[in-house]
């Protein structure tokens, strides 16, 4: 079994060339049989397996290999049934009845409107801090019921016609009732649990009995290369035959057949994050001396290798939605310098953290660091600890490296733009747009609650700590032998799911 010293022991590419996988081999029909190893950049020893708990990208791919949601994102992020069979609200969008699959947990147990019930409860607990909590916080669950054995009626403390994008929530897994322990993890996923080693390696098996259908895979193996480079010799090693989240640069340095590369358009937006609850980004002029200083296009150039757009500070580019009705921010360098003498802050230096945690974030920095030289302000780069950086950046610093994956734009506010939303980095809190993301979700007519949409991102983009600048391809590498890799948006079902993928 690959050691993660065998991947961070970087050799030079021209020593793997040799041992890489022939182009002749290409992926064929679906195949059964095989274990893959795929690698994901990590968390370190502090890593669990509890899903509820999942944040980065490797624990979410891991779980949603254990574990099944009632519902998940469709590849044009809208949410679709999975655990559940089906959904029903009723006229006042204040209840909706689910009912679920006939279905088993790895034990043999079945799924039951209690599990569901449970689970709900768990990552609702006041005492603690889930992801999915802002987006399931509207169910009331002391009011909510199983009907049945397979059949759940949600109350909900308040109309919301978008219930099922809290049901596809980021780390909404449904998990046995009672269950702590997730030491040897017990789900209802494609794969069932076979070992653990935090910062390491998890080796899952083909659940025979998944409702969907058996895994093509015997085995799949998730191993951890924090390094970019480290993941993309491994494959060219022959060690892993897949490396998630590979660079343009990576891409385009290997178009002869060795590796194969697949790449989900605009799946990932590129981004600094600005915290307002503190000096020196409190200030209005600073973060619009920032949003101005930004050349995004020579970002998307330099940093993405061209494969990706440019953002408007604003999530979510072609979802659902989204304001394409406001302008374009542009770089405009004498407005910035006199935002930031406004501002008072001529002669600060800021430190912009940031690390490897995600392939281009050091590169990004660096270059916006250089675009921001000649206004008066000085952006010093910090590269931190990539194991701890999303935890580290969540409560310290004032402006850091930002990336994430696709999510409905309703979700994105929930997780992270509410006064009570748990993945708030920016610190955005003001009353008056949470009540706007409340009056939109409780509003059935489209027109008015995209017109609501609108108002909230008109908010964002004027006054917000989000300074987004580009949309990436999402890429990955592959042996050539490996079939059925999906190129849906990042956190969305298809991506990442090893259930589908096979060895030719």
């Amino acid at each position: 079994m690959p050691t993660r010293r065998h991947f961070l022991g970087l050799l030079p590419l021209a020593a793997l060339s040799a041992c890489a996988t022939p182009a002749a081999h290409q992926a064929s029909a679906p195949k059964a049989g095989g274990r893959l190893r795929a690698a994901f950049a990590g968390g370190g020893a502090k890593e669990v397996l509890d899903p509820h708990l999942a944040n980065l990208f490797v624990e979410a791919a891991r779980a949603k290999a254990l574990f099944d949601k009632l519902a998940d994102l469709g590849p044009d992020v809208a949410a679709q049934p999975r655990l559940a069979e089906k959904w029903e609200p009723d006229a006042t969008l204040t209840k909706w009845r689910i009912t679920l699959r006939d279905t088993k947990f790895h034990n043999g147990q079945p799924v039951r409107a209690e599990d569901v019930l449970a689970s709900y409860a768990r990552i609702l607990d006041p005492n603690r801090a889930f992801r999915a909590k802002s987006s399931l916080s509207l169910v009331d669950l002391a009011n909510s019921r199983a009907v049945d054995a397979r059949t759940v009626e949600f109350a909900l403390k308040r109309p919301f016609i978008e219930f099922p994008n809290a049901l596809a929530a980021f780390g909404a897994y449904i998990v046995p009732a009672g269950a702590e322990d997730f030491s040897k993890p017990v789900g209802s996923g494609p794969f069932s649990f076979v070992s653990f080693e935090p910062g390491k390696s998890v080796v899952l098996k083909r659940n025979p009995d998944y409702w969907e259908g058996a895994p093509h895979l015997d085995e799949l193996e998730f191993v951890i290369a924090n390094e970019e480079s480290a993941r993309a010799n491994a494959l060219l090693g022959g060690q892993v035959q897949y490396a998630h989240d590979l660079t343009p640069t990576t891409a385009r340095s290997h178009t002869d057949g060795r590796i194969a590369i697949h790449r989900s358009p605009n799946s990932a937006v590129q981004a600094f994050a600005m915290k307002l609850d503190r000096p020196p980004f409190d200030n209005r002029d600073l973060r619009e001396a920032m949003f101005l200083l930004a050349d995004r296009q020579q970002l998307v150039e330099s940093v993405l290798a061209g494969s990706g757009q440019v953002a408007n500070d604003l999530f979510g580019k072609g979802y659902q939605y989204y304001a394409d009705d406001i302008p374009q921010r542009t770089r405009d360098l004498d407005k910035a310098k006199f935002l930031i003498r406004k501002a008072g802050a001529e002669g600060l230096t800021v430190k912009l953290d940031t690390s490897t945690a995600a392939a281009g974030m050091v590169e990004a920095a660096t270059v916006f660091a250089d675009q921001a030289k000649g206004s008066g302000l000085t952006i010093e780069v910090v590269t931190g600890n990539k194991d701890s950086y999303w935890s580290d950046t969540l409560k310290n610093g004032s402006l850091s490296s930002f990336r994430s994956g696709a999510m409905p734009i309703e979700t994105h506010i929930a997780q992270r733009l509410l006064s009570d939303s748990g993945t708030n980095v920016t610190k955005w809190a003001r009353p008056e747009f949470d009540e706007l993301y409340r009056k939109a979700v409780s509003t059935a007519d489209a027109g008015e609650r995209a017109s609501l949409y609108r108002e909230m991102q008109r908010s964002l983009h004027a006054e917000g700590g989000y300074l987004m600048w580009g949309f990436a391809d999402w890429i990955v590498g592959a042996a050539p032998n490996v079939g059925g890799i999906s190129t849906a948006p990042a956190n969305t079902l298809d991506w990442a799911r090893f259930d589908k993928v096979w060895l030719g």
